[in-house]
């Protein structure tokens, strides 16, 4: 009997030491596209099986929002995923805890935080474009455009469709991107002028190629990789560089100040830097952190990474408030209503 008890306490706390382990649970803030969270989960699991991702995922903007509004109650241990130009204003809030994985020095230096111990790190990035519906342009007698300036022509009226910044990265790094290729009265007046050609401001980034794509809309403002995978699965699209040069940003990792779980958030981002998850981001974006990484991609514009702008992460991030407020007073009356 005394062996039998011994064998049961045994196994009780080998299940519950197993138990234990297999507890450690990361609740992880992203705007990757949804369909891609559960490769990234099992990619990332496949070498830390005893950390689950619990995701809360959402558009750029609102997970932004939802940081701030959490900032003194912090729900989040990582964010995996969330454009550069967002972690820069909640590093500024104090809200990032610095941490520098390991191979980081194997990055893109233009994909790491400035800071002595980096407060994030990029993954990938994606890059505006114009696509371009040839079948439903011609039935429409449209020309295509050849830059930012074509798309306010009266011959679009209607028929082109973009993102809502407040909502979407693409739709901020659009916006910002003209305040400073244009100047911010030039970039408003720009914005007044192809307001009067906008059919209707998405709550995503990928949704205005992807409606171009199925044809309910001659022209959607995206993103160069959406437009590209689009047209690879058979999609009637051009996909436009505009001649003035293109905005972009990165999608980026953190760790969130305050939480519990500050080792498995470490292995995480660890996690997030590896060869093993730079390939898995390229399967999504054609521009990785990682140089050497990322292969050709099939329909990915020519010169797109040439027209790429200097883009001034700093004023981006100082300046969103102010930005968003003002986008929102002028033109939020043609957004989608939100789901």
């Amino acid at each position: 009997m005394k062996i039998t008890s011994k064998l049961v306490v045994s196994a009780a706390l080998s299940f519950f030491a197993t138990a234990a382990v297999s507890e450690t649970e990361l609740t992880v803030y992203t705007a990757v596209e949804a369909e891609d969270l559960a490769r990234y989960a099992e990619t990332f699991n496949a070498h830390n099986p005893d950390i689950k991702i619990n995701w809360v995922r959402d558009s750029t903007g609102i997970i932004t929002a939802k940081l701030l509004a959490e900032r003194d109650n912090p729900q989040a241990d990582v964010v995996w995923g969330l454009a550069a130009t967002s972690l820069l204003l909640l590093k500024s809030e104090g809200m990032l805890e610095p941490y520098a994985p390991a191979g980081v020095e194997k990055l893109d230096p233009k994909f790491v935080d400035k800071g002595d111990t980096p407060s994030w790190v990029g993954m990938d990035a994606w890059v505006a474009s114009v696509c371009y519906n040839t079948v439903e342009a011609e039935k429409e007698g449209l020309t295509p455009p050849t830059s930012w300036k074509d798309l306010t022509d009266p011959q679009y009226a209607g028929h082109l469709i973009m993102p809502n910044p407040n909502s979407s990265g693409t739709g901020f790094l659009d916006v910002s991107s003209w305040l400073q290729m244009f100047g911010e009265e030039g970039g408003w007046a720009y914005m007044d002028a192809l307001h009067e050609n906008i059919a209707r401001y998405t709550h995503s980034g990928s949704k205005p190629c992807k409606l171009a794509a199925a044809g309910e809309i001659p022209i959607g403002i995206s993103f160069a990789f959406r437009g590209a995978k689009s047209k690879a699965a058979g999609a009637p699209l051009e996909i436009i560089v505009p001649s003035e040069g293109v905005g972009w940003d990165m999608e980026a990792t953190a760790i969130v100040a305050g939480t519990d779980d500050l080792e498995a958030a470490q292995k995480l981002v660890d996690f997030t830097v590896t060869r093993e998850a730079m390939e898995m981001y390229n399967s999504g974006y054609a521009v990785v952190a990682m140089p050497g990484v990322a292969k050709p991609v099939e329909h990915f514009p020519e010169g797109l990474l040439d027209a790429m702008i200097d883009n001034d992460f700093e004023f981006a991030a100082n300046n969103r408030a102010a930005i968003l407020k003002e986008w929102q007073s002028r033109y939020d009356g043609k957004s989608e209503p939100k789901n």
